[in-house]
């Protein structure tokens, strides 16, 4: 069994340590660093090229937005999720922009935060469900520029993807799984996730979050629609 290895980043020194204990009690999960601002997490993330990075939005000497940054750009196998005490904010949408692969609430049950890592860790996506669905409504007021902008792509991107990918673009931005998906356009989860891995590797896209980036983006769904 291969061990996922994480780093922790947060100013407050329980709240890494809570999530250190949880993390550490997993059979599969290893906390090989904490970090108590932007700048020591992109420091620990060098030194141990961990697999997951959890890090607070808000923290002293450098923010998490900005250490987000600069560890999806250097180190592209470090998955990051943001830690977040409010259901959305600015940041948020920020940080999706700048490479993140998932949000979670300080608050998260263990089990979900456990579940959380090794969700990002596979590949997979994270977004707290109120997060998702603030994120869907409200998408289309919002648009960061900067660092992010290279993430906007024209509608004929969508002329790569076949029609069952398509389709598949447009339940992922609406926030369904792929059990969901699967249901909707009755075919099996195995055929879904082959739709996804396509969708995701034709438009160059790090993950479902980008791939619900890229469809609001692009027209493929209007916020507010299904």
């Amino acid at each position: 069994m291969s061990v996922i290895r994480v780093v922790v980043a947060d100013d407050q020194e329980l709240v890494r340590a809570g999530f250190g204990m949880i993390l550490d009690a997993q059979p599969d999960i290893e906390v090989v660093a904490e970090a108590a601002n932007g700048l020591e997490a992109i420091e620990a993330v060098a030194a141990h090229q961990p697999d997951v990075l959890l890090l607070d939005v808000r923290m002293p000497v450098m923010d998490g937005l900005e250490a987000a940054r600069r560890v999806c750009a250097e180190h592209p196998a470090t998955k990051v999720i943001m830690l977040t005490t409010f259901d959305i904010d600015d940041y948020v949408y920020d940080a999706l922009y700048a490479g993140a692969s998932g949000f979670l609430l300080k608050d998260v049950r263990r089990d979900d935060l456990a579940h959380g890592v090794r969700l990002v860790a596979s590949g997979e996506a994270l977004l707290a469900p109120s997060v998702t669905k603030r994120l869907i409504s409200e998408f289309s007021a919002r648009r960061p520029s900067g660092p992010g902008a290279a993430l906007r792509a024209p509608s004929k991107l969508l002329e790569q993807l076949t029609i069952r990918e398509q389709e598949t673009l447009r339940l992922i931005a609406r926030g369904c799984s792929n059990a969901e998906i699967a249901a909707e356009l009755v075919v099996s989860e195995h055929t879904v996730k082959t739709h996804v891995s396509n969708v995701l590797s034709k438009l160059q896209l790090r993950d479902r979050v980008h791939a619900v980036v890229f469809a609001y983006e692009a027209g493929a769904v209007v916020a507010g629609e299904g």
